[in-house]
């Protein structure tokens, strides 16, 4: 197959499929299962180390969904295998999504067994992207979720994503950095994603320019002359050193010096910072700010603010970039309905509730009390969450958000969450989800026609 650099692309994206996925509509199409289907994506638990989640990546599937088709190139890679016969293969060279999406905003606070998007479509479209869909919004989920917390503890001060040299991946890097900015995340060191985004882009020197020249105090004055109001990287041999040197730049430059911050990249922060500062401010430099890097995550981050430590703003990397304390959450994509029919699954731990739904917040005085989740039927108090997207294939204009919009979003119902869920540890109470009485209801009527009368007096409803 032609474009086998290891590149996904708009040209090969029908492949970023799972083979079953394939397999299953060969299967449906041979079985002539061409009714609407209806699935739903979420979560069926939180982490340990997560008491909401971030919405984040409907952007990406949407533009997938529009753009899917199979090109000559990837059919003849099918026919290559054997699994599939030349009527199917065929059939889907004219395949295209013609469903309906409805989904929660990207930026939205979600919480177990919330959907955050619904596809309704002919069964063989809507199976085919599950694997896709997943993905997307798994890792984008994941990183804005991660990203949130690093905000919180930081409190104001600013965070800059360093996250992509150790991030699993180019999509993921490009991804993420998107991922961050929802979530609070001020700038990053990414230039593509700059490029692809608009979001700003920060960056200053690495330990090798440093080390390149014979002297640490010249490489800072050839850098300051090139970028006058830079950010000067301090600890490349002694910290407090490095910062001296910098005063004595300072003095040779006079008027003329713009030096923005100094960095510290190792070492105890704790302690560094505070010695740095002393040094700054007894020379005259109290403009001059700390900016720290180096293994940070929200805890740390928490202490050192918390320790009211000197310093202004934060570089975060590879735990931020591969959320180091919970790399991967129980995303799903569960059919719920078929030929206008409401289907489950019934496996333990693992049940789900029939057909579509829909999501409604209530809150009190701007702020959010609990969740219930309900038919799409139902109409019942509080704020409906999830909302059409796409209709026929095709993105609903109002669908189509600025970055900037999505941002303000996060940031305006993270605000809207009670305070116990906006920390770091565990909330206690966790948010509490109900599931409204009509669709416990129509579960409950699903399994007893699936498996027959209950066999012990025991209530269902705890599993769903």
């Amino acid at each position: 197959m032609s474009g086998a650099s290891g590149r996904e692309s708009d040209r090969n994206a029908a492949l970023l499929t799972d083979l079953y996925q394939l397999t299953m509509l060969q299967a449906y199409w041979r079985e002539e299962f061409e009714d609407r289907a209806a699935f739903s994506l979420f979560f069926r638990r939180l982490p340990r180390t997560r008491n909401y989640l971030i919405a984040c990546g409907l952007d990406d599937a949407l533009r997938y969904l529009e753009e899917l088709r199979f090109t000559e190139e990837a059919l003849d890679y099918l026919r290559g295998i054997g699994h599939f016969e030349s009527g199917f293969l065929g059939w889907l060279a004219d395949l295209r999504f013609t469903g309906d999406v409805y989904a929660i905003p990207e930026g939205m606070p979600v919480f177990p067994g919330e959907p955050l998007l619904e596809v309704e479509a002919p069964i063989a479209e809507a199976q085919l992207v599950e694997t896709f869909l997943v993905n997307q919004l798994h890792l984008q989920t994941l990183l804005a979720s991660k990203a949130a917390r690093v905000v919180t503890a930081a409190r104001g001060r600013k965070v800059v994503d360093f996250a992509m040299r150790r991030m699993h991946g180019t999509d993921a890097a490009l991804k993420g950095a998107r991922s961050f900015y929802i979530a609070g995340v001020d700038a990053t060191s990414n230039v593509l994603a700059g490029r692809l985004y608009g979001i700003p882009v920060s960056g200053t020197m690495a330990h090798s320019y440093v080390q390149a020249h014979e002297e640490e105090l010249e490489s800072f004055g050839a850098f300051a002359d090139l970028y006058p109001e830079t950010i000067l990287l301090v600890d490349t041999y002694d910290s407090l050193e490095g910062v001296r040197k910098v005063v004595r730049l300072a003095e040779e430059l006079g008027s003329d010096f713009a030096v923005r911050g100094v960095r510290l990249d190792s070492g105890d922060l704790g302690a560094l910072a505070p010695q740095v500062r002393e040094i700054l401010d007894a020379s005259g430099l109290e403009a001059v700010e700390i900016f720290a890097s180096g293994l940070l995550d929200e805890h740390r981050i928490a202490r050192l603010v918390e320790q009211e430590v000197p310093i202004t703003g934060f570089g975060v990397g590879t735990r931020m970039g591969v959320s180091y304390d919970s790399p991967a959450m129980d995303l799903v994509y569960k059919l719920t309905e078929y030929a206008g029919r409401g289907r489950r699954k019934l496996s333990p731990d693992k049940a789900t509730l029939p057909g579509r739904k829909q999501v409604y917040r209530i809150e009190s005085s701007g702020a959010a009390e609990r969740d219930v989740l309900a038919g799409w039927g139902e109409s019942l108090p509080g704020r409906p969450l999830l909302r059409p997207v796409m209709r026929g294939g095709k993105r609903i204009a109002s669908a189509s958000e600025t970055l900037e919009e999505i941002r303000a979003r996060a940031a305006e119902e993270i605000a809207k969450l009670p305070e116990r869920l906006r920390g770091l540890e565990a909330a206690d109470p966790p948010y509490p989800v109900e599931v409204s009485q009509a669709l416990l209801a129509e579960a409950e009527r699903l399994r007893a026609h699936i498996e027959g009368p209950p066999q012990s007096s025991e209530g269902e409803s705890r599993d769903l």
